[in-house]
């Protein structure tokens, strides 16, 4: 049957992706910088911050959950904060300032020059991200954005010190790549600053 869904069509197509990442220097050159930023700025002391919406969401929570509290071995916890979590703040900023402005209030409340804004937009052109990304901006917090290779991937690169783009215009496949780099980047945290066996 054309156009059939298998799991091993998935697969491939998932494989295909890996294979255009392993390709992709820029790529990884941008998500070795966003480790960087982390590392320096949770050694200062300071914290990262991480929102996105529906699937990028659960990005956010899960990136989150990894380091605050274990990735590949037990260690002290890491100070991250998904801002997709808290449903009264979430509507509270939604019903009383609008949805484009509930991750933006959260970083005006919490975030403290030194952090780090986790954008995760696979369009690029979400205005909540962008909001958010601003509202850091002005207080000097390095913006860090995830997205795919599409048309809103310059809109988002225009506010981010470090732009992550996954070779690909397709959603999923995107989140797929996404979930990669979250993971690569979270070990490469938890390896510099609590290296194992230290």
């Amino acid at each position: 049957m054309s156009g059939e869904v298998t799991i091993l069509g998935a697969v491939r197509s998932t494989a295909a992706l890996m294979q255009r990442m392993i390709d992709d220097h820029p790529m990884q050159n941008a998500a070795t910088r966003a480790a960087e930023i982390c590392i320096a700025a949770l050694r200062g002391g300071r914290k990262l911050m991480i929102c996105g919406n529906g699937g990028s969401a659960a990005d956010a929570q899960h990136w989150a959950g990894e380091l605050v509290s274990r990735f590949h071995y037990d260690r002290p916890g890491l100070a991250a904060i998904a801002l997709t979590t808290d449903s009264s703040i979430l509507t509270a900023i939604g019903n009383d300032y609008g949805y484009e402005r509930v991750f933006a209030r959260q970083v005006e409340a919490l975030g403290v020059t030194g952090d780090v804004l986790f954008g995760i937009t696979t369009s690029g052109r979400s205005p909540n991200i962008h909001a958010a990304m601003r509202a850091a901006r002005e207080r000097g917090i390095a913006t860090v954005g995830f997205t795919g290779n599409g048309p809103g991937a310059a809109d988002l690169a225009a506010l981010c010190d470090v732009t992550v783009m996954v070779p690909s215009p397709s959603t999923p496949s995107i989140q797929e790549g996404h979930e990669v780099l979250g993971h690569a980047i979270c070990a490469m945290i938890e390896a510099a600053i609590f290296p194992r066996g230290t």
